[in-house]
């Protein structure tokens, strides 16, 4: 197949795409309750994912924060409430009759979630060919390619398996699956879990980079506090079976309650504060530097 024919291809496909959202919240939840048997996770829970952002969600074990995602991807069915996603109540709906829907997100699920016996190429293929089968190998081997790369893995990766890969190494290939179909919307569930300081920085700083880039809206589960000070704009809290708080860090720091105070006071949180401000000092300090040569 040519360019000229790859292009063609790729241009017929954007035309069968949707339009993007252009609402403020493409995540609306209300009224969510989950539970397993007598176990009650949620309880009349409601929260708004505002277009754009990077919503970082907290709370502590066992509060339902991958239930919450999984029941928005619809992996998990809610005893009630009304989940909408771009406008379009998702809560009981057959996979077939939304796939409108479902083909504008990526997930990134623990530890890549990538199939064994499947190279990274391979991998970010899966949802390309599971919603476009009618696309031919070339391209979705060149499509492939560019998402690896996108995702700061050299362009050899591709042809590797999930063993042959470090654990940082599988996070990208998994965030470059889940970029496959140049979704808006973005789920990750502890993305830096398991990463040393220096990966989970630099995984960090390529997700702000991505959102910024490509318009991305993100819903990031994360217990690591550096990474709520770097790169999250609002953060949602679970606790006592509801989102009790969302906003930005300082405003969740005017809250009282106790659960609020002990995560965001905690030495750890001191810890990031300190480091993002010392970051952020730097930066301004090399702005300022860049500003005085011109």
């Amino acid at each position: 197949m040519s360019e000229n024919d790859n292009r063609g291809e790729v241009q017929e496909l954007a035309q069968d795409l949707p339009a993007g959202f252009d609402g403020e919240y493409p995540i609306r939840i209300r009224g969510l309750t989950n539970a397993f048997g007598d176990f009650v996770v949620h309880e009349e829970l409601d929260l708004d994912v505002k277009r754009g952002e990077i919503l970082g969600v907290v709370g502590g074990s066992g509060s339902g924060k991958s239930v919450l995602m999984r029941s928005i991807i619809g992996l998990q069915i809610p005893k009630h409430g009304c989940i909408e996603v771009f406008g379009k109540d998702i809560t009981d709906a057959e996979p077939d009759t939304v796939i409108g829907v479902r083909n504008r997100w990526g997930v990134l699920f623990q530890g890549g979630a990538l199939f064994s016996t499947l190279t990274v190429a391979e991998n970010v293929q899966v949802p390309l060919k599971q919603f476009y089968p009618e696309l031919k190998q070339e391209l979705l081997d060149e499509i492939a390619r560019y998402k690896t790369v996108l995702t700061g893995l050299p362009a050899d990766a591709a042809n590797k398996f999930p063993a042959e890969l470090s654990g940082g190494m599988k996070k990208r290939a998994g965030l470059a699956r889940a970029l496959s179909l140049d979704p808006e919307l973005l789920f990750l569930d502890e993305p830096t879990a398991g990463l040393d300081p220096i990966g989970a920085a630099k995984f960090d700083e390529l997700l702000r980079e991505l959102t910024d880039t490509l318009g991305l809206t993100v819903f990031l589960i994360t217990h690591d506090l550096d990474t709520l000070y770097a790169i999250c704009d609002r953060v949602a809290v679970l606790a006592d079976r509801k989102v009790i708080a969302v906003g930005t860090i300082p405003e969740l720091l005017q809250t009282d309650h106790p659960w609020i105070q002990e995560y965001f006071n905690g030495p750890r949180s001191r810890a990031a504060a300190t480091s993002h401000e010392r970051s952020q000092d730097s930066g301004k300090a090399l702005d300022k530097s860049h500003g005085g040569e011109a």
